[in-house]
């Protein structure tokens, strides 16, 4: 079943051939099902704290960022955005040429609410000639998916969330990268002002996380008066998933 080449490239990831073997017996046989008691709830694995104790904790946490203590925020962030556009994927190879599905016809629908929308409208001028709205009422519905999701657009279907315009703002957009730079301020912040993250990505993404930390670090740096020490780390390549074909048989590129 396996090559040398491929136990080599297995050996490099640091995966072993047992590990390879159970995953293949998982994707064939399916995951056995976890054993439910209940749904999570209070007092069944959530603790809620009475609005009355919450001053006690949040004095408790402030006490404890007056000290010498190192306070770093960490944030998975390897995700790839691919999944949040799956029905989108789904239309551009469907033989319908304008929206169909209810999720097709949302997105068109609120498609100025987007915080990318600015972005997108610009790369379907620049690669088409012809504004969004124009595309689409010439019904070219795809080019407008095409420029967003595709290499030569604005790639949100290779890129992981972080990367992309998500939230909206009177100042400009924000990515998760920069809510999670922000959001830090609010609870991560030592006694002289530091705060500090670090962000978990894939290996092929790292270098576009650093460019975009470096052009937005100061801008947040100064707007928010603290100092940034941001951090990355990539995923073990130990834990990776083999890729099957639909015969659940090993796939290779």
């Amino acid at each position: 079943m396996f090559t040398q080449q491929d136990l080599d490239q297995l050996q490099n990831k640091g995966i072993s051939t047992t590990q390879i073997e159970k995953q293949l017996v998982y994707f064939r046989d399916g995951f056995p099902y976890l054993s439910i008691v209940a749904a999570a709830s209070v007092d069944k694995g959530i603790l809620q704290v009475a609005e009355d104790d919450e001053p006690h904790y949040q004095e408790a946490w402030r006490h404890f960022l007056k000290g010498n203590k190192k306070v770093v925020k960490f944030v998975p962030a390897s995700g790839a955005a691919s999944r949040m556009f799956k029905d989108l994927f789904a239309f551009l190879d469907a033989d319908n040429k304008e929206p169909v599905k209810e999720s097709e016809k949302l997105f068109f629908e609120h498609i100025r609410q987007f915080a990318f929308f600015d972005q997108l409208n610009t790369t379907c001028e620049k690669h088409y000639g012809a504004n969004i709205s124009s595309l689409c009422a010439d019904g070219r519905y795809k080019d407008v998916v095409k420029a967003l999701l595709d290499a030569d657009g604005l790639n949100y279907g290779n890129l992981p969330k972080g990367l992309l315009s998500f939230h909206s703002y009177p100042e400009g957009n924000r990515t998760p990268v920069g809510e999670h730079l922000t959001e830090g301020t609010y609870y991560a912040k030592d006694k002289g002002d530091n705060v500090r993250v670090h962000f978990t990505v894939s290996a092929e993404h790292q270098a576009l996380f650093e460019l975009l930390v470096a052009a937005r670090k100061p801008v947040y740096a100064h707007k928010l008066h603290v100092t940034f020490e941001v951090g990355f780390s990539v995923q073990k390549t130990a834990t990776d998933t083999l890729a099957v074909d639909k015969n659940n048989e090993p796939f290779r590129n």
